[in-house]
């Protein structure tokens, strides 16, 4: 259990770990290159490994330099049938993308599964695409949760308008779509992450972006390339929020992802009153990256609408944390999809603040927060939910008393270093205790 204690200021500099989102698509895709990917700043979390344990299972090369952070990925001789079963673990990324990847290669057969948590997440969101597409695919509930079976096929192309705005599922599809007959696109609800569209034109595949229509086409040799991945905009959401709420902070990330569809809550916040700006912005792998320098920040309330979720659905947890150190009310709407995240996170985060004091009402889809707050001290669960734990860390910096975190050893999913960087920057807010 760890033990955060409140905090004067954030204050230095400081370089988050390389975006996992781009990490995952960056092994999946070189995976199918000729030459092989070879990428530096690779995430360090748990989800990403159990991409690459996936892929290395299925035939591919795989180099790790860990002191740099660097992953080397290729198939030499093509992807190959597991003599096992695939285990994604916790990594929803890695188990949907996966079942995009398999589908269009004829005659594999591969079994996807993952832990308790993964199991519960929705599937069918991608399945039904994908066997539109002509892949058989078959598993628990219809093909709606882990484990599933896929035989790979050769594939149709075809249009496919998404129901729910998911930047995995529109992954999956394009990989698919890239062995495929024909041409096949994906149509979105609302815009999403596009590190996929990104980074096949960064690697020469050709793709058609129009509006809210991406297309990709039947290519039989993708080469490969080296690039450097910017910095996790989600991870640097936990210090830019950190950094905004506490006094006397100012906070510089150096080299962060500041893609537009993943900076969201940079737009929320700025509107809320945080004092922030965007530096050196440069491109690597086609992706803009940037240093984010943040100062402490008078907040107020504001409205999030549903069509504003989707470019910070993964930050939404420590909104709400900023909400409560926010002057008047915050309402968060349309975020329904945190209850099928790695855990409810709606649920999760109203229980820990309520917990802490927080004026907090707990919607079907989001919460009103009513601020500014003095949080008190208390536990919080980390509900298995990395994110979950970071915010209420977050939390811990401003609250009165000590904040016990339980389970804080899930942040490995995807910031093996938080505390690590918790402690650099606030120096003795931190200590860990007996349960």
């Amino acid at each position: 259990m760890i033990e955060i204690n409140s905090t004067s200021r954030i204050k230095g500099e400081i370089y988050v770990p390389g975006d996992k989102s781009i990490s995952h698509r960056a092994a999946f895709l070189g995976a199918l290159t000729r030459d092989g990917v070879e990428v530096s700043n690779f995430s360090p979390g748990q989800d990403c490994a159990s991409t690459l344990a996936c892929l290395e299972a299925m035939g591919c090369a795989v180099e790790q330099d860990k002191a740099f952070n660097t992953v080397k990925i290729k198939a030499p001789t093509g992807l190959k049938e597991p003599k096992d079963v695939l285990d994604a673990k916790n990594s929803g990324t890695t188990a949907r993308l996966l079942l995009g990847l398999l589908s269009g290669i004829p005659n594999l057969f591969a079994v996807v599964t993952g832990d308790e948590s993964l199991k519960r997440r929705p599937m069918g969101r991608v399945v039904k695409p994908l066997v539109a597409m002509g892949a058989k695919i078959d598993g628990r509930e219809f093909g709606e949760r882990l484990p599933l079976a896929v035989r790979g096929r050769k594939l149709s192309g075809g249009v496919h308008a998404l129901q729910v705005a998911s930047a995995q599922v529109k992954t999956a599809i394009l990989l698919a779509g890239l062995g495929a007959q024909g041409a096949t696109s994906v149509i979105e609800p609302s815009p999403t992450r596009d590190h996929t569209e990104i980074m096949l034109e960064y690697l020469g595949v050709p793709i058609l972006k129009d509006g809210l229509r991406v297309t990709v086409y039947p290519t039989s040799s993708i080469p490969g390339g080296s690039w450097r991945i910017p910095g996790d905009f989600s991870a640097a959401a936990f210090w830019i929020v950190a950094a905004a709420i506490t006094a006397e902070s100012e906070l510089r990330i150096k080299e962060v992802n500041v893609n537009p569809t993943r900076t969201g809550l940079l737009g929320v916040l700025e509107r809320m009153g945080l004092d922030y700006a965007i530096e050196d912005e440069t491109l690597s792998g086609g992706e803009r990256m940037a240093t984010v320098a943040v100062r402490s920040s008078r907040l107020k309330g504001t409205t999030v609408s549903p069509e504003e979720v989707p470019s910070l659905i993964d930050e939404l947890p420590v909104l709400a944390v900023a909400a409560t150190q926010a002057e008047g009310i915050t309402e968060i709407r349309g975020a329904r999809e945190l209850r099928v995240k790695e855990s409810d996170r709606i649920h999760a985060m109203a229980i820990n603040l309520k917990a802490l004091g927080a004026q907090i009402q707990e919607t079907d889809d989001g919460w009103i927060i009513e601020g500014r707050t003095t949080l008190s001290g208390g536990r919080a669960k980390s509900f298995g939910d990395h994110r979950v734990a970071m915010a209420m860390a977050v939390a811990g910096l401003v609250a009165t008393g000590p904040v016990r975190i339980e389970d804080e050893e899930c942040v490995s999913i995807s910031y093996p270093g938080f505390f690590d960087d918790l402690t650099k920057l606030t120096q003795t807010c931190l200590k860990e205790v007996s349960s």
